[in-house]
């Protein structure tokens, strides 16, 4: 089922649909009557605002969200095989009979779990999630405890929804958490996650998007480190008609580090935004952002990256790459580093690249006999490697690796070798 056109409406009309979702909720309350609040006098956000100045929500205006037309249940084989506990949720509520609770975690479900780092009179798509969000995964990792590995699934088939999850990390605690977006149709998911990480403990945060081509992925995430705690994030966006990730992670602890690296592959006339606000709160932090784009078709790319370093993070370490490959003349990148520092003790920098595939290598595999198709998808395998190269993760990045050779080959099909 594919997204249903309707005359072109404005995004004031689809903001006044959202509210009216809530108004017809039964239960209402103070959390939810503030965010509509918020949201009823600042609507959905525009490009006349700077963080959204490339990339526009004009398109949900045109689509139409139909109820589901399946039982999401039918969606677990899209899920990578990753032998691991696992929390699903389908539309956006849980389903106790998908999921494979773990052992020696504190997880909660069945309301929205609000966390305390969400910002909704800030991020207006926080606004509508607080607004209308039904159902969230809380998940607490024990002082000292190594939660092993989990997987959260959420499965769609139609509607709009927005979870709420909220993950906590001990004192000395270790997760690896994995998050797998996938569905069929027209639908929005709207996903909000407050992530807190003690001291001394240590997130590995890996996230794969692969919604349907007719589907709208917007999260917003925010995560707090303590002193010597890490959040290590890897996002593969593979999937959606239009996808934003925004991260806006705070570094609090002396000693404290975030990673926040991204791979973001493009086709037809997908757009993908990955934005992203690393804030040094404390001294001698530090903060990685590694973001590769391939892009064919008349695919649009987006990275905003912000390091901001307060006055108290003397030696602070940030360092920010956006690479992209633009393998057909009609695909676009725009990128946006950006340094805000307000420490003299500091070792922060950025940059950009963008170009095709190097016609030498190219070449140089066509003359030792490589088809072309084949010389591409080396070339093109080879820039993400490096991407891949920190998840220490093996089934996850076994799995990330096949799900790249598979839109590689979709790449080929649809464009032919030329892509």
């Amino acid at each position: 089922m594919s997204a249903r056109t309707k005359p072109p409406a404005p995004l004031e009309a689809v903001a006044g649909a959202f509210l009216a979702r809530y108004e017809a909720r039964p239960d209402g309350d103070a959390v939810r009557a503030e965010a509509a609040e918020l949201f009823r006098s600042a609507g959905l956000p525009g490009p006349r605002e700077e963080p959204w100045h490339y990339t526009t929500l004009r398109p949900l205006a045109d689509a139409v969200f139909d109820a589901p037309h399946a039982d999401p249940a039918a969606l677990l084989g899209q899920l990578p095989d990753i032998p691991a506990p696992r929390l699903v949720f389908a539309q956006g509520r849980f389903r106790a009979d998908l999921s494979v609770l773990p052992a020696g975690l504190t997880v909660h479900t069945g309301a929205p779990a609000w966390g305390t780092l969400a910002r909704p009179a800030v991020e207006k798509l926080v606004a509508l999630n607080t607004m209308l969000a039904e159902d969230g995964a809380e998940i607490k990792v024990a002082d000292g405890v190594d939660g092993g590995t989990l997987v959260l699934a959420s499965l769609a088939t139609g509607g709009a929804f927005h979870p709420r999850h909220a993950i906590r990390l001990g004192h000395g605690a270790r997760l690896t958490l994995i998050e797998v977006n996938a569905g069929t149709g027209a639908y929005l998911n709207n996903p909000v996650f407050s992530v807190v990480v003690a001291d001394d403990a240590i997130l590995s945060h890996l996230r794969i998007q692969i919604e349907a081509a007719d589907a709208f992925h917007l999260s917003t995430l925010y995560a707090e480190v303590g002193a010597r705690g890490t959040y290590d994030s890897f996002l593969l966006s593979l999937g959606a008609r239009l996808a934003r990730m925004e991260v806006h992670a705070r570094l609090a602890g002396e000693k404290s580090a975030a990673h926040l690296n991204a791979a973001q592959l493009l086709g037809g006339s997908q757009h993908a935004d990955f934005t992203t606000v690393v804030t040094h709160d404390a001294p001698a932090t530090t903060s990685r952002q590694t973001v590769k784009n391939v892009l064919t078709g008349q695919s649009r790319g987006v990275f905003q990256g912000k390091i901001e370093v307060s006055r108290i993070a003397q030696k602070t370490d940030g360092y920010q790459m956006n690479q992209a490959l633009l393998l057909s003349p009609q695909a676009e990148i725009d990128s946006k580093p950006q340094l805000e520092i307000y420490a003299d003790d500091v070792k922060c920098s950025h940059g950009a690249t963008v170009g095709e595939l190097d016609p030498d290598q190219l070449f140089y595999l066509r003359s030792r006999g490589v088809p072309e198709a084949e010389a591409r998808s080396i070339l093109v395998r080879a820039f993400l490697s490096e991407a891949l190269d920190p998840i220490a993760h093996d089934a996850a990045r076994a799995a990330m690796e096949g799900l790249i050779t598979t839109w590689w080959d979709g790449q080929i099909g649809r464009e032919g070798a030329a892509v």
